[in-house]
Formats: C-alpha cells, sequence, structure tokens
C-alpha cells in the first residue's frame, strides 16, 4: 500500500494540531462574545441543496451518487446548508437567528498556498434582518475576530453587488480577479466567456470608477462608531465576490503583510434562504478563511509557543510508587490542571524527565519515598531547570499561576 494523503487533503500531527485548536477556540470566544449561537449541519447534503446557487464553481462539488441511489455532495461551503437549516426549522428559531459555524468543507480545487480540498471554515451569520444595521454588525465582527487575534491592522474591502446591477454575471467575476491577474487578464477573461472586447473594457472601467451608495455609506459610519480607525475599511467597487447568492453589501479581509489572498469573505443573500426553502428570510454574514488566517497569523508570530495543553508530567519513581503518582494525577486534574502520568513505571527518571521536555510540558511532578513521608512533591520547571519541594497545593498554585 502507498501510505500518503490524498492530493489537497492533510494530517495534522499534535504540533500543527494545538495550533489550529488554539485558533478555533480564539474565534469561538469572539463570536460567543458578540451573542452568536453555535450550528452543526451534516458533511452530506443532497446535491440539490447546492445546485443553482453557487455559481461558475458548481465544478468544485465533491459529489457522487449514495448506495440507495441518491445524488450528494459533500459540504462545500457553510452558508447554504444553514438555508436550509433556517427555512427547515423557522418555527423553532428565534429571529433574528445569530448563528456561527465551525466546521470542514469540500472543494475539488487545484491546491495551493492556504487552499486545500478539506479546509476548516468558521462562519457567522444573522438572518431576519433586511437593515444595513446587521451587514455593519458582521461587518465589525469580522475585524473584532482579527483584531482579538492580535493583527496590528488588517483591512475590509467592501462594495455593493446592487451596484453591479446590470452587468453580466461573468463580467462581475472575471473583474472580481482584478487584483490577482490584473486588468488584461481581466479583459481576457471576458472575452474567453463570450464577452467582446470593446465591451470588456466598457464594463471594467464602468466598475473601476462606481462611487459608494447609501448602504456602503451607512455601513461606513457604522464601522467608525464601532471604533475601527478609518485605515481598516475601504470602499472598492471591484470586490464582487463569485457566488452567484449574494445580493447586497460584500466584504472580503486582506492583512497587508500577508499575500496569499484574501483571508475571509462576506456578503449579504436575502434571497438565498427562499431558493433553498421557499422561506423568505433575509441574512448576512461571513467565512473566516481559517487555514489562511492561520498561516498569517504564523507568519506575524502572533500565534503563541503552545506545544501541548498538558501542563505537568507526574513522574513514576519506581514500580512501587506508582500507585501514589496516579493519586496526585487524579488530584491535580480535579484542579483543571492538564496532567499527565508516565505509564512506564520502570523507565528511569531521566528518560521522563526527557520525554516531558521534548513534548514541551513545562511542569514535571517528583514523587519519591521522602516526598511522601513528609507529604510533599517535588515540582521542576523545565525551562528554568529549577525545581523546589512543596506541599501539593503549593505545587497546584505554581502551576495555575504559569
Amino acid at each position: 500500500m502507498n501510505i500518503q494523503t490524498l492530493k489537497g487533503f492533510r494530517d495534522f500531527l499534535p504540533k500543527e494540531a494545538v495550533k489550529r485548536n488554539w485558533l478555533k477556540d480564539k474565534i469561538r470566544e469572539i463570536f460567543e462574545l458578540w451573542g452568536y449561537e453555535p450550528l452543526e449541519t451534516p458533511t452530506l447534503e443532497y446535491l440539490e441543496v447546492f445546485q443553482g446557487v453557487i455559481g461558475e464553481d458548481e465544478k468544485l462539488f465533491f459529489q457522487f451518487e449514495d448506495k440507495g441511489g441518491r445524488k450528494v455532495a459533500l459540504r462545500y461551503d457553510q452558508t447554504v446548508p444553514s438555508c436550509r437549516v433556517v427555512g427547515q426549522y423557522a418555527d423553532k428559531l428565534t429571529f433574528p437567528f445569530k448563528r456561527y459555524q465551525i466546521q470542514n468543507c469540500f472543494r475539488s480545487e487545484n491546491p495551493q498556498k492556504g487552499r486545500y480540498r478539506e479546509f476548516l471554515h468558521c462562519d457567522a451569520d444573522i438572518w431576519g434582518i433586511a437593515s444595513p444595521t446587521a451587514d455593519a454588525e458582521v461587518i465589525a465582527l469580522s475585524l473584532d475576530v482579527y483584531r482579538k487575534l492580535g493583527f496590528k491592522r488588517v483591512i475590509v474591502k467592501m462594495n455593493d453587488r446592487k451596484l453591479l446591477k446590470g452587468f453580466p454575471y461573468e463580467a462581475i467575476v472575471a473583474i472580481d480577479k482584478l487584483k490577482k491577474v490584473g486588468p488584461d487578464g481581466v479583459l481576457a477573461d471576458m472575452e474567453n466567456k463570450g464577452i467582446p472586447l470593446a465591451q470588456a473594457k466598457e464594463y471594467l472601467n464602468t466598475i473601476t470608477n462606481l462611487k459608494p451608495n447609501e448602504t456602503i455609506t451607512t455601513i461606513l459610519r457604522t464601522l467608525k462608531n464601532y471604533g475601527f480607525d478609518e485605515s481598516w475599511y475601504e470602499f472598492d467597487p471591484t470586490i464582487a465576490r463569485s457566488f452567484a447568492y449574494s445580493d447586497g453589501p460584500i466584504w472580503e479581509i486582506v492583512v497587508p503583510e500577508y499575500d496569499a489572498g484574501s483571508v475571509l469573505g462576506g456578503e449579504r443573500y436575502d434571497t438565498l434562504t427562499a431558493k433553498v426553502s421557499g422561506r423568505d428570510i433575509p441574512a448576512t454574514g461571513f467565512a473566516v478563511g481559517f487555514e489562511r488566517t492561520l498561516e498569517a497569523a504564523e507568519e506575524l508570530g502572533l500565534l503563541p509557543n503552545i506545544k501541548t495543553s498538558t501542563k505537568v508530567l507526574v513522574t513514576v519513581f519506581s514500580p512501587d510508587l506508582e500507585e501514589k503518582s496516579l493519586e496526585i494525577t487524579s488530584q491535580l486534574r480535579s484542579e483543571n490542571i492538564h496532567a499527565e502520568l508516565y505509564l512506564d513505571e520502570r523507565a528511569k527518571l531521566d528518560k521522563q524527565l526527557k520525554y516531558a521536555d521534548k513534548k514541551g510540558i513545562p511542569y514535571v511532578v517528583i514523587l519519591g519515598e521522602r516526598e511522601i513521608k513528609e507529604h510533599t512533591v517535588t515540582i521542576k520547571n523545565l525551562a528554568t531547570r529549577e525545581q523546589k519541594t512543596v506541599s501539593l497545593e503549593e505545587a497546584v498554585k505554581i502551576i495555575q499561576s504559569s
């Protein structure tokens, strides 16, 4: 057997998984700080849930026929399934319905930096409010995510799809790639889609010179009231978003020091819930590009130096003392301290200390015959190599204060 992962899919060893868990926990904490509630949807949906609402990227669906002959697709995004949920359970939800969702999505695209075929999305959305105040809140929330993660400055670039009304969808998605491929690339893309060159030039010139409408002006003013400096947001008429369901304010966040592309995208999609479920419920929201956000945070040195969540390793001095070491481990855990017991009772103490050091565990507890007799433990800080013999209560305080 050829032991390897599929193209565009990844394994996360503990060192990487710890970083991912840290970021997920931070984003979840921020979402809940703003009053958003969790939602989860199945990995598989009926294919028809996604068909006809995504746009030209439908070619990226992971779709197949299951054993029951049903046409199904892996979760392409979280917005469309959530619209199904809102329509299906509207009578059980409280509106405005504010939800966040942190799950994996799947797209059969060409893997590149920050883009994979299986990836994590972190969404936050509001259903039931048609006013730009809802758009302003989710945009402010999206900025707050990056501010609280420690980014010194990010820029939200926003537009309104209503300003693009009357332009063909093919032109809109081509112009959305302007910063990636440049004007010549945009014009070539439109020509390849059947738009005459003269017409393509007119579309590009008209769209790049659009001015903010009242909706965008309201959002910009509200963001200022939220306390964000004006350098954090701007109107950009070339932002179009490729989703066919975008039908109002649209926005993306870029990190100036990170060159792999936008790290977050959002839009209003008032008609999507009706298309998916038949329920006419306005909505707006965004998805954090988790992979790119993690890469950007790591490149900018914003990730804490966490190798493991374990705070202390309890060593076993000898086979005869294993039971007492287990007892101490349980007591530490009862104090909500992440504690690991070394399981090879015959291993030399030096080997156990090296094990803790390699895993990045900051403390070890040593429990020998003297400590047991005096009702104490020896606690060693592996970073400073300092150790002291103290009561278990004092050891708990030392670990908890670190």
